[in-house]
């Protein structure tokens, strides 16, 4: 599985949820970590969580993007299992093109 713009160990990590040993920096394994919590709890969330990724250098701007990217993501997820849509078995491949592409 390879993440667009992460090598294969941080895909491999992420994929697993190992947050700790992805070989990412410091700033971007706070922003994982919160965007874990976000995933698994946002309720959960806290002015202090904010504030120790404004502490790495994540702006808000940035910040609530990632709060849109990972409930949008969540959307979808809940989307797709209400109507039991099935992973079309894509894989590393993508979907299938017309044409001379």
């Amino acid at each position: 599985m390879q993440l667009q713009g992460a090598g294969d160990q941080v895909s491999a990590a992420v994929a697993v949820a190992d947050l700790d040993t992805a070989e990412v920096s410091g700033e971007k394994r706070e922003l994982l970590h919160f965007a874990k919590l976000v995933t698994e709890a946002a309720y959960r969330t806290t002015a202090a969580d904010v504030q120790k990724l404004r502490d790495v250098g994540w702006g808000d701007e940035q910040i609530a993007e990632a709060v849109f990217v990972v409930a949008m993501f969540a959307f979808f997820n809940r989307v797709a299992d209400a109507f039991g849509l099935r992973d079309p078995g894509y894989g590393d491949e993508g979907p299938p093109r017309e044409g001379n592409d």
